[in-house]
């Protein structure tokens, strides 16, 4: 399979029908094998009987998850990445704003030696206050933060190479974060305007409480690609340096005792000091503990800790 298009629905059963037409007009003429796969996350409007009529008049090219209650777009994209047979695995949303018809585009840019192409809804049409605003502060951020610049991280429409995003697995909100995990692995990265539509049918499903819950996996997603391997050099950098500046305060007290006799034990800095001398070596030793799950973790799961892009042996590759 060339090519395997995954799309979360979640109470689009409006939209299905036209968006599985544009997916066919979209790929009807180009020379690779395809498939859609439509992870049905919890519908409670009848969307799976619509895609159960689909999988039935379209078998050759339709695979159906179906889960059991909703669980997030985060883990509906996981779960069409375990069941996708394609080499190249694409998402795209369900409500008809994405357009199918950016995908031959795309996967041109992945011929020319990309790894991942992804979408930026450079015209957008949602609501500049509630969903644009909130949209270019959380890319800015994430672009600063991770050293991925891009100007459209929650744009689903994204084309990957499937070894660029098997190795790892997504929770919470991360399904965003994709780039940023295939940028550790040392994926060539490549954005692209695509088209972007009102939405036709329901409404949308996010709020700006997603806000919050980007800005925490921001977090986890920078400890996870930077200090994975190596977690001693955050725990430990921490504790040498909180452990440094309480030597350094109890350092400045004795001095001061000894030249101006003010007493120790009554100054707020000695509290302070000690509780930072402390902390830094807590820090140290978790950093020590992480070291020792990190080993454990790589060496029973026999998990490499490097990627390879090719290999070439007797002058050609192997």
């Amino acid at each position: 399979m060339d090519l395997s298009i995954v799309i979360p629905v979640y109470n689009e059963v409006e939209s299905l029908p036209a968006l599985h037409e544009a997916v066919h007009a979209a790929l009807k003429d180009m020379k690779r094998t395809w498939e859609v796969i439509y992870v049905d996350d919890g519908s409670k409007d009848g969307s799976i009987g619509v895609l159960e009529k689909i999988a039935a008049e379209d078998p050759q090219h339709v695979c159906v998850v179906e889960f059991r209650r909703n669980f997030g777009q985060t883990t509906a994209i996981a779960a069409g990445i375990d069941h996708a047979r394609g080499d190249v695995i694409t998402f795209l949303d369900a409500d008809l704003q994405n357009d199918p018809a950016d995908i031959p585009m795309m996967l041109e840019k992945l011929d020319e030696g990309y790894d991942v192409v992804s979408g930026w809804r450079k015209f957008r049409e949602d609501n500049a206050l509630t969903r644009n605003l909130p949209s270019h502060m959380a890319n800015w951020l994430i672009s600063n933060v991770t050293g991925v610049h891009l100007h459209d991280y929650g744009c689903t429409l994204k084309a990957y190479r499937r070894e660029v995003i098997t190795g790892f697995r997504l929770y919470g909100e991360m399904h965003r974060f994709i780039p940023v995990y295939a940028n550790s692995v040392g994926a060539k990265i490549l954005e692209v305007p695509v088209r972007h539509h009102a939405r036709k049918f329901g409404k949308s499903k996010y709020g700006l409480e997603r806000t919050l819950k980007v800005v925490l996996d921001l977090i986890a997603v920078q400890f996870l690609t930077r200090y994975s391997a190596k977690p001693i050099y955050l725990f430990g950098g921490g504790g040498i340096l909180m452990f440094l500046t309480g030597f350094a305060g109890i350092a400045f007290l004795a001095i001061r005792k000894l030249l101006a006799q003010v007493e120790i034990l009554t100054s707020p800095i000695f509290i302070i000091s000690v509780m930072l001398a402390l902390m830094g070596f807590q820090a140290i030793l978790m950093g020590l503990i992480a070291e020792l799950l990190v080993r454990t973790y790589h060496e029973s799961q026999q998990k490499p800790t490097y990627t390879v892009r090719r290999v070439m042996r007797d002058g050609k590759d192997a």
